[in-house]
């Protein structure tokens, strides 16, 4: 799959194993001097498929990241559980958990930040190698050497400072650090946000063929829904730390069924040249009115009815939960506009 400017590739999910399952995931931050918690991810379910992409959207601060970090234990569960290739690791100690590690990997979002500015591009990308033992350091070098080949740098880069390189660069360095346990999992978390437009198209079709290459399975967390549209063959919308909506990539975009994603879909600006589509005319641009509810004190009921054009007084009385539409798609709401 490429990555070109006003093209969408449609994408078929793979029929895979399940390699990674989360169970009602759920991370709660204490607020100092209140009684009340910050409630970050709450209680969020969802599946990945060994091979498949799926992509997590939301608006900022409604617990994308703090999901993709719950997913790799890099941030411990409040509650929950989540299972990685057959296996429970919500509950691992960190000595049990230490060879589960190399089969999962994270992608930062800032590659300044965090690569260590005062460490080489080689030595920075060698360090799980070193962490899980992989040889000897001609071993490790010969080994960093392919990495950068395979993510586009060349051997010259090893031992420059991050300083040096182009943001696009940094975070190629990023990408072979977290390949370098040969992972089945990467989950990144909005990996060309801090990047130039310019070059975004070029770290996405490089994630594209590191897939198809070594059979990568993805987590894909971004708030540019053109990006993951491209990218993604499920996504998940999540508001407030909740899963609302999940669905096939090409079926959320063309019939949204949760009023959240609508308003988020109508949001996308459409590249009109004037010429017919088949996608038929543009979307109607939604407004919602109100603020977004601080996590530490969400609505009763469904967390969106505050905003939503459509809430009734069931959905202040009741919580909606994910369930499985006669199409196949999960939503949250108890008026969907989709079936």
């Amino acid at each position: 799959m490429t990555v070109e400017e006003g093209v969408t590739v449609d994408r078929v999910a793979p029929d895979g194993e399940i390699l990674l399952r989360a169970t009602d995931v759920t991370k709660h931050y204490p607020v100092r001097g209140r009684r009340q918690v910050l409630r970050a991810v709450d209680g969020v379910s969802l599946e990945v498929r060994g091979g498949e992409t799926l992509g997590v959207v939301g608006e900022s601060g409604c617990g994308k990241s703090t999901l993709g970090r719950c997913l790799v234990r890099l941030t411990e569960l409040t509650s929950g559980r989540v299972e990685f290739d057959g296996q429970g690791i919500s509950t691992l100690s960190t000595r049990r958990l230490r060879p589960v590690r190399p089969g999962m990997q994270l992608v930062f979002q800032d590659p300044q930040a965090s690569l260590n500015p005062r460490r080489r591009a080689g030595d920075i990308a060698a360090e799980p190698l070193l962490v899980h033992r992989y040889g000897d350091a001609a071993a490790v070098r010969r080994k960093v050497g392919e990495l950068f080949d395979v993510v586009g740098l060349a051997a010259a880069h090893l031992d420059r400072y991050p300083h040096e390189f182009s943001g696009g660069q940094r975070q190629r360095i990023g990408i072979a650090r977290a390949l370098a346990t040969s992972p089945k999992l990467v989950v990144a978390d909005e990996p060309v946000s801090a990047l130039d437009v310019s070059i975004q198209a070029q770290v996405l079709n490089l994630f594209a063929d590191l897939q198809e290459e070594f059979g990568l399975t993805y987590v894909f967390i971004a708030h540019d829904l053109g990006v993951v549209r491209h990218v993604s063959d499920r996504i998940a919308v999540m508001y407030l730390g909740e899963i609302v909506e999940l669905a096939g990539t090409e079926a959320l975009y063309s019939d949204p069924a949760h009023p959240y994603t609508q308003a988020l879909l109508s949001a996308v600006p459409d590249i009109d040249d004037g010429s017919p589509t088949e996608e038929g005319p543009p979307r109607e641009r939604i407004i919602l009115t109100g603020e977004v509810p601080s996590p530490a004190d969400k609505p009763t009921g469904c967390p969106f009815r505050t905003r939503c054009p459509y809430a009734q007084e069931r959905c202040a009385a009741e919580r909606p939960r994910l369930a499985v539409t006669a199409s196949g798609r999960q939503v949250a709401c108890h008026y969907p506009l989709a079936g």
